[in-house]
């Protein structure tokens, strides 16, 4: 297969390290890798020739205007999660500008990552999410509505991650494998407990095998571009039940944990709940239609279940 020229941002973070790490050692593409500080990327990116790190930052994307006109593709994991000024800068004008600095004639894809956060069950954009997301989601959800009227849109290939684990001594830990650790502290508590909810989880390092897949045989001109990334949804029940049998904890009973309880222990002890966290609360099955994993790839799933992912976080099985 033809070596293509791919432009990546985000390299340093959890999913950017997976996916540029691969790139590295089962391709043989050309690399550009923006990153801020070099020193954060773990991977080796002098292993082969034919990778090229560029010390930058999104909030200065015209620097790399020149180069990016001679890409044959990009691959935008970038974001700013929130809670600074450069969130909407980041996650919705300079990419933007970004995808604009592209030649559409020549640029064959864009794999551009946003979050399953902005969508609906029935995998179309949520209106909440636009209203009273974070900033980190409002800003996503105003990037999509843009995409639709880019040059290159017929290139772009969006990609929603559901909940995404990873991490480990060679690769950043992604926000909520940080916290696996603590699962066991909790397990003996939560096991009493019945909720209702669902949802998808996928690890970093199978995101990493459907963007290569893409990378090298990407959607046709009338098939879908845009893409959830997760396993098959499970309920928060079996997700507690799997937790607990992985740790020898044994499930006697459970209370159902209804929202009137809920809303009791928020009145109670008067937790302060933001709007988008109410909606969570109250929304409860973030699952979506036709979410894709390696799987469906005919390829096989490094953690397809709860106890892999416990096991591969360190979390020692009892």
């Amino acid at each position: 297969m033809t070596a293509k020229r791919i432009f990546m941002t985000g390299a340093s973070g959890c999913i950017g390290h997976y996916i540029a790490d691969d790139l590295i050692q089962q391709t043989s593409h050309e690399l550009f890798l923006l990153v801020r500080d070099p020193q954060k990327l773990k991977f080796d990116y002098n292993q082969r020739p034919g990778i090229t790190v560029i010390q930058g930052d999104m909030k200065e994307i015209e620097r790399v205007g020149r180069l990016l006109k001679t890409m044959d593709g990009a691959i935008l994991t970038a974001t700013s999660w929130g809670g600074t000024a450069e969130t909407q800068d980041i996650n919705v004008v300079k990419t933007i500008r970004l995808m604009n600095l592209l030649d559409p004639t020549l640029c064959q894809q864009v794999i551009y990552f946003s979050t399953a956060s902005i969508l609906g069950r029935e995998n179309y954009p949520l209106r909440q999410a636009g209203e009273i997301g974070t900033d980190y989601i409002k800003s996503k959800y105003q990037c999509h509505q843009q995409l639709s009227k880019l040059a290159i849109a017929p290139q772009i290939t969006t990609l929603f991650p559901t909940l995404v684990f990873g991490g480990d001594e060679q690769k950043p830990y992604s926000h909520i494998s940080a916290g696996i650790p603590e699962v066991a502290k909790w397990a003996g508590l939560a096991r009493f407990f019945k909720t209702d909810g669902s949802f998808h989880f996928l690890h970093a390092k199978d995101i990493a095998q459907v963007v290569l897949q893409f990378v090298d045989h990407p959607p046709e001109a009338n098939d879908p571009r845009e893409f959830v990334l997760g396993n098959p949804a499970i309920q928060a029940n079996e997700a507690i039940a799997q937790i607990c049998a992985y740790l020898n904890q044994h499930i006697y009973f459970r209370i159902p944990l209804s929202q009137p309880w809920v809303d009791f222990f928020i009145r109670v002890f008067r937790v302060q709940m933001a709007d988008w966290d109410r909606f969570c609360l109250e929304y409860r099955h973030f699952t979506y239609q036709h979410p894709i994993s390696p799987a469906s790839f005919g390829l096989e799933v490094y953690c397809p279940t709860i106890a892999d992912l416990l096991k591969i976080s360190g979390v020692a099985q009892r």
